[in-house]
């Protein structure tokens, strides 16, 4: 079995591990320490990713998630620079003879001409040498003006025009990550799980912008203090309100408007956030007459409060909800919530603490009239997160944490809702799982040139008890059948309970990641890296694209963990002082136990998933190309991914020929080329304009390659899986931005937003279906494309 791969070397690692770490402590001792907390000295929001150095040395440092920094160095007299993009750099002369701790606020740049800064929030030099790899991050003013359909600001179709990333199809919400399938991506929101990024369906995202403060896309080299997924991880953190004045900011479009409310509280001692997003649309269908509607809203919460200068309390929340309803006969909503509740606690000048309690739930109610039934379906968690970071000095710095997530999987209840129902009510079996974890992480300057990041992550998964488990002869819940050609389900011959105290299977691995990076000159360097990850539970899905009604499950008896390797070689260059950059990364990544389904596999309301699934493995490999231009009235950038993601599915246990006769085949979100190109143009004060250019190879499906007829009916049959391909996809938007009011001293600042999704109506196709013309008897083919040309004007205003 694969999974006895998950043991590589422990002991090599932690003892490699511990070496790298005894040769630094000792360099501390004779250094002094400024900290402190860096914020926007308008708003009060701190400031993630600021790069704070010493003129003259290569001792720097880069604030945390919270604004915190940490900087240690030998006695003498030091000016210290803070400099994030957007905002004036400040400098202050320092002389260090005893620690000290030093604030700081920023302001914006007044200077600009709002430009689009695509780069990431650290001076050339620190970025080069910095070793983190595989890794995207936008600023949300290059976000705000890329043109999307229907004018809505959406980070996810943001992500997806960078390289290494794909959309899950026109309209779509869904992403994928260097091959990854979408429930391989960790998507957390002020670090709770996400668990589906979309509204109506797709054609926007649960993410506000206005509520949005800072986001960044791993595709590779995770620290080790992220875990659960083999793919990326997506960490988007929420503003915390504005702690200098109140402020209202939003937004009314063609189908959905927004507002965002912040300001002071507690005395000037914390702020607040209340941002909310609604739709309008199934109004508009009731005025033309229609039957059905759709709309959805969401509300974003945060809070903080500042007990003292060492200790600070931070409340946030989401709660979001999609409605359908159809014909009024069938109606369905799902939604996420969740909250967290942080507390930060400063021990020392180089001692950082987090410690979060965060709850998760994502839910699906589906109700059709004429079968008189309701059907609800859930995934909740329970998470326990402890993260500290200790600044040894500036060659060293090490993060370290545990954490612990409990599941509940509820995939489905169905309830009659007229006692008359012939529909009997029935509650499938809930499942229970207790995910831990411990890291170890840390940030090591080997020399001038050369600089590591290094780390171990231990995680163990317990799949709970509290449900009856069928056992199956021979341990098979599959077996092929060599006459018919065909996998047979097979019956259960036991079944066995649990009580909710016992375990039914555990799983344990460890999770090494390294990085390297060596700066080759002043402009350019190479970055190598390498990450293990497990994951414990899986989306469970036999469709091309996310839907609502997906439903999540652990692993355990029949299910083993994902279990993936990841290699990464990277080139970076700057030009011209940082205009110009240039990234090159090529990657390998495998994945053992990947599930895929059966033909006619059936996973909604099915109590005995085990029996629609087979153990296979999966591998992509491709290069990454990102060309910027990085400053100036125009700015932008060229993505180009070449990549191949494919599967492999032999038969296993269950005997026969598995899938494609257990061949490589290609999954079904593998696209070959991917190319995208993103432009911003700042005419003047009042006008800017934006424009995407995008093509893909078109995404794997499977046709009918045949038919033959069976007692006068006409039988399909189909090609290989994913041996076919549907047209390729490219559309052009563009958008232009207009602000009449440019006074700095008039509070309300408005903007007109005019948009173009998909200039030349392009009608790409969603799906390609086959049938038979019941008119000529003929068989066609039909073609389904979701968009076609779509304008869109939006008003945006902050106050």
């Amino acid at each position: 079995m694969k999974q006895k791969k998950k043991r590589h070397g422990p002991a090599f690692w932690l003892l490699g591990l511990c070496l790298l770490l005894g040769t630094t402590l000792v360099q501390a001792q004779n250094n002094f320490t400024i900290s402190g907390k860096i914020s926007d000295g308008t708003n009060g929001e701190t400031l993630f990713g600021t790069s704070i150095f010493l003129r003259g040395t290569d001792i720097g440092a880069i604030s945390n998630e919270y604004g915190f920094y940490s900087i240690s160095a030998p006695k003498g007299t030091y000016t210290l620079v803070f400099s994030y993009i957007g905002y004036n750099e400040m400098t202050r002369e320092v002389t260090l003879d005893q620690n000290m701790t030093l604030d700081v606020e920023l302001l914006e740049s007044s200077t600009q001409l709002d430009e689009v800064e695509v780069t990431a929030e650290e001076p050339e030099r620190a970025l080069l040498r910095k070793p983190e790899m595989s890794v995207s991050k936008l600023n949300i003013k290059t976000v705000k003006q890329m043109p999307v359909v229907l004018g809505e600001v959406d980070i996810i179709k943001s992500l997806q025009i960078l390289p290494g990333v794909t959309n899950n199809g026109e309209g779509s919400s869904g992403f994928h990550v260097r091959g990854g399938a979408v429930d391989q991506n960790l998507v957390l929101l002020d670090e709770a799980i996400i668990y589906n990024t979309s509204h109506l369906l797709g054609f926007f995202s649960v993410f506000n912008a206005d509520a949005v403060k800072d986001l960044k896309l791993y595709k590779g080299g995770i620290p080790a203090r992220f875990g659960g997924r083999v793919s990326s991880v997506l960490d988007v953190r929420q503003k915390d309100g504005n702690s200098k004045a109140f402020a209202m900011t939003g937004g009314i479009g063609a189908i959905s408007s927004r507002l965002a409310l912040e300001g002071p509280m507690f005395n000037d001692r914390g702020s607040f956030l209340i941002a909310g997003r609604g739709s309008y649309a199934h109004l508009f269908l009731k005025l033309a007459g229609e039957d059905n509607s759709a709309n959805f809203y969401d509300l974003n919460l945060k809070t903080n409060y500042n007990l003292n200068p060492n200790n600070k309390l931070y409340l946030s929340g989401y709660f979001g909800r999609d409605l359908f309803n159809i014909g009024g006969s069938f109606n369905s909503s799902y939604g996420n919530a969740s909250g967290n509740l942080r507390w930060n606690h400063i021990f020392n000048d180089r001692l950082f603490s987090n410690l979060s309690l965060i709850y998760s739930n994502y839910d699906y109610e589906l109700g059709i009239d004429f079968f008189d039934f309701d059907w609800v379906s859930s995934i909740q968690n329970y998470n326990v997160k402890y993260d500290l970071k200790y600044y040894f000095n500036d060659a060293f710095k090490l993060d370290f944490g545990v954490s612990t997530i409990k599941y509940v999987f509820d995939p489905g209840r169905i309830k009659p809702t007229d006692p008359a129902s012939a529909i009997n009510e029935l509650q499938l079996d809930k499942k229970r799982a207790l995910e831990s974890a411990a890291y170890i992480n840390a940030e090591h300057k080997l020399t001038d040139r050369l600089t590591a990041q290094y780390g171990i992550r231990f995680s163990h998964f317990n799949r709970m008890g509290g449900q009856p488990l069928n056992e199956y002869l021979n341990d098979r819940p599959l077996v092929y059948n060599s006459t018919l050609r065909i996998y047979e389900r097979q019956d259960p011959i036991d079944e066995i309970s649990y009580k909710k105290s016992e375990s039914i299977e555990t799983f344990s691995n460890l999770e090494p990641r390294v990085s390297l990076a060596y700066q080759l000159n002043e402009l350019s360097s190479v970055k190598l890296g390498y990450s293990r990850a497990a994951q414990y539970i899986h989306l469970l899905s036999n469709t091309s694209s996310v839907t609502p009604i997906d439903v999540w499950t652990p692993s355990g008896k029949y299910i083993q963990p994902q279990l993936s390797d990841q290699f990464a070689l990277g080139y970076f260059k700057n030009f011209k002082g940082n205009v110009y950059s240039m990234e090159v990364e090529t990657f390998y990544k495998t994945v053992d136990n990947r599930i895929d389904y059966i033909d006619g596999s059936d996973l909604i309301g099915n109590n005995t998933i085990e029996r629609e699934i087979l153990n296979g493995e999966s591998k992509a490999y491709g290069v990454e190309l990102l060309l910027r231009k990085n400053e100036g009235t125009f700015t932008g950038w060229l993505a180009y991914t070449w990549s191949k993601s494919q599967q492999r599915t032999p038969g296993g246990d269950a005997g026969g020929p598995g899938i494609n006769n257990g061949d490589w085949y290609s999954t079904p979100h593998d696209r070959t080329h991917d190319v995208s190109l993103t432009g911003a143009y700042a005419l003047n004060e009042k006008w800017s304009f934006g424009a995407n250019a995008i093509f893909q190879t078109g995404r794997p499906v499977t046709y009918p390659n045949g038919q033959y007829q069976y007692e006068g009916i006409s039988v399909a049959s189909y090609s290989d899986r994913n041996a076919d391909r549907l047209p390729a996809y490219h559309r052009l938007d563009v958008s232009a931005t207009y602000r009449p009011n440019r006074k700095p001293q008039n509070r309300w600042k408005g903007e007109w937003v005019f948009g173009i999704y998909n200039v030349f109506n392009r009608r790409n196709a969603a799906s390609i279906s086959f049938g038979q013309n019941m008119e000529t008897g003929a068989n066609e083919a039909t073609r389904t494309a979701i968009f076609g040309i779509v304008p869109s004007v939006t008003y945006n205003f902050k106050f």
